[in-house]
């Protein structure tokens, strides 16, 4: 069944409809029997019709004739505007345009305003209209509501890139915030107040809300707070202890700290920087280990890689030549097996180009992203000042960050599986020609026998995490939230794939320079 909200004085009225082709006229006289129905004196009105009033659509001011039939002019959920001749403006009324009015004889009517999260409630209850006076507690109690994450703490340095990640959201000048809760996060960062932020509770849209609270909720002086100072404490007294009061909410400011993606793009960023230095030294020990398995450097030959012309191909095979082939500094190793009869080396030698290439593009393709998640307003509502206006949108949705770092984690992931193949070639004499497990006296010795199997076990778990976090979707508040991105589990899956890749890499080292 159809049903309008309905603003009368001070009430906003839930009015059902049974049949839309009632007139406008029907829709005002019903939602003042209901008005005066919860009024104990029925709100000064004696006889509903002989009442007076004027009608007005609140989204685009439109004025609404009473003989239209509703079908024609409202849709399902609408707000109107009643305003009844010779009433003046109630106190709780938040106009859409603040200071606009608009006059009729022997009446007036003011456009109202119905903007989420700023007069309304949150979620499923984003039809609920808040009064004016309580405000400034919808935001506070948001913030600590939405405080329900769970897990261990992000560390320091974590929490302080993502209110760093967040202050810089803000600074767009799209969300909505003051400058003075701005100036006082910039001063907590500046003295490294970091909130307790447990890492796990968000799914991505909208936005990192539990995650974010929590930052947000120090940040008010509740919850607990770490700095170098103090060490964990009452976020009250970390703040007291450097000079800093506390952030006090005004209207919206308690959904702009905490609708975004931050979360997801801080741990991301670490993940990409990190995948950056393992994908070169990938690059180096799988060279480092060519050399002891006496490959060649042939499948390097730039004219191979030119007819296959993907960037980071070009760029591997390059960095496999400049370890290689040097006219100063010729390897001795090479230069024992230059005339053997051996054709081709194995793929997961002959192939690096081909394997790592394709790891140092996702990365390059996801650090694209995360530095335009990094740099975008992804707040919601979004607060447009030149135009006046106030829109609901969905920039905090983590997909893009999410997709991004699931394609990472696969990709990082990629280096630890073939070089675990390298790690079995060294181990084993039969591939190797070299002792095995490369111990001498074996059997006295093991030598990196388990070594290699702690590889294996590494690959075997990277290979679940890869798993795409990002293909699953739950659906959350009551249905209003009906699609997620699941990003902040993508972020930390692919930080424990990069974590899990850089110890492998320590291994192959060690093996490499036994040699």
């Amino acid at each position: 069944m159809p049903r309008y909200t309905v603003h009368i004085r001070d009430e906003w009225l839930a009015v059902p409809c049974r049949d839309p082709t009632y007139t406008i006229q029907w829709l005002g006289y019903e939602a003042l029997k209901r008005y005066t129905k919860n009024k104990p004196d029925n709100g000064g009105i004696d006889a509903v019709k002989d009442i007076r009033f004027v009608a007005r659509r609140c989204q685009g001011q439109g004025l609404l004739d009473g003989d239209d039939t509703i079908e024609d002019v409202l849709e399902d959920n609408d707000f109107v505007e009643i305003a009844i001749e010779g009433d003046t403006m109630s106190p709780d009324f938040i106009p859409y345009q603040p200071g606009v009015s608009h006059l009729y004889p022997s009446c007036v009517t003011l456009n109202c305003s119905f903007v989420y999260g700023i007069t309304t409630g949150f979620g499923k209850f984003a039809r609920t209209v808040i009064p004016v006076h309580k405000l400034k507690e919808l935001q506070e109690n948001l913030v600590r509501s939405h405080s329900a994450g769970v897990g261990n703490p992000l560390s320091p340095e974590r929490t302080r890139m993502l209110l760093a990640l967040r202050i810089n959201v803000l600074a767009k000048g799209y969300s909505g915030i003051s400058l003075e809760t701005l100036h006082r996060m910039i001063q907590a960062f500046n003295a490294s107040c970091l909130s307790f932020v447990p890492e796990k509770g968000t799914v991505g849209a909208s936005g990192d809300l539990a995650p974010l609270s929590h930052l947000a909720l120090g940040l008010m002086g509740e919850g607990k707070m770490w700095s170098p100072k103090s060490g964990w404490a009452d976020a009250k007294y970390v703040l007291e202890a450097h000079g800093l009061k506390p952030i006090s909410l005004k209207p919206k400011e308690g959904l702009a700290l905490i609708n975004g993606t931050q979360m997801i793009t801080s741990l991301g960023a670490e993940a990409v920087e990190r995948a950056q230095a393992i994908a070169r030294q990938a690059d180096i020990i799988a060279a480092i280990t060519l050399e002891v398995l006496k490959g060649t450097s042939k499948a390097f030959d730039s004219d191979i890689h030119a007819l296959r012309p993907h960037p980071g191909q070009i760029e591997v095979a390059m960095r496999f030549r400049a370890l290689l082939d040097s006219d100063h500094h010729p390897s001795e190793i090479a230069e024992s097996h230059r005339f053997c009869d051996r054709v081709q080396d194995a793929y997961t030698m002959r192939c690096c180009p081909q394997v790592h290439g394709i790891v140092n593009d996702t990365i390059d393709f996801t650090q694209k992203i995360i530095n335009t998640e990094i740099n975008s307003a992804t707040d919601n509502p979004m607060v447009f000042a030149e135009r006046g206006e106030t829109i609901s949108g969905g920039n905090f949705h983590g997909e893009y960050p999410a997709k991004a770092l699931d394609f990472l984690a696969i990709g990082v992931h990629e280096l630890a599986a073939i070089s675990e193949r390298r790690i079995e070639r060294l181990c084993n004499p039969s591939l190797s020609e070299l002792p095995a497990f490369l111990v001498n006296e074996g059997g006295l010795n093991s030598g990196f026998m388990i070594a290699h199997c702690t590889a294996a076990s590494l690959v075997s778990e990277n290979k679940v995490l890869c798993h795409p976090s990002s293909v699953d979707s739950l659906s959350t508040s009551a249905a209003t939230e009906d699609h997620v991105s699941m990003g902040g589990w993508a972020a930390r899956k692919a930080l424990r794939v990069v974590e899990h890749v850089e110890q492998g890499g320590k291994l192959t080292i060690d093996l490499d320079l036994i040699q």
